[in-house]
């Protein structure tokens, strides 16, 4: 039960991933690029998550605060500076 679990997670996690660099690469204005750098954060925040509640260990869990952090800061930063550019 497991391992189909961990099979299916891993599949939702790839797609999600796969979909966010399409609109990372697509994306005609820049935040189209910033939704999906987000989406992929979001996914690797997933896929660590996962991977720590599998493992059944908390070591990773400054790496997810850090990660959100991150993508917090970074998306806010970024659409300041859109909002800046447009005005």
């Amino acid at each position: 039960m497991t391992v189909l679990l961990a099979v299916a997670l891993t599949v939702l996690l790839s797609a999600t991933a796969l979909l966010a660099l399409a609109r990372i690469y697509r994306g005609p204005s820049l935040l189209d690029r910033v939704v999906g750098a987000d989406l992929l954060l979001a996914a690797m925040l997933g896929a660590v998550g996962a991977e720590a509640a599998v493992n059944r260990h908390a070591s990773t869990l400054p790496i997810l605060v850090v990660l959100s952090l991150l993508g917090f800061v970074g998306s806010v930063s970024l659409v300041r500076f859109a909002v800046r550019a447009e005005s």
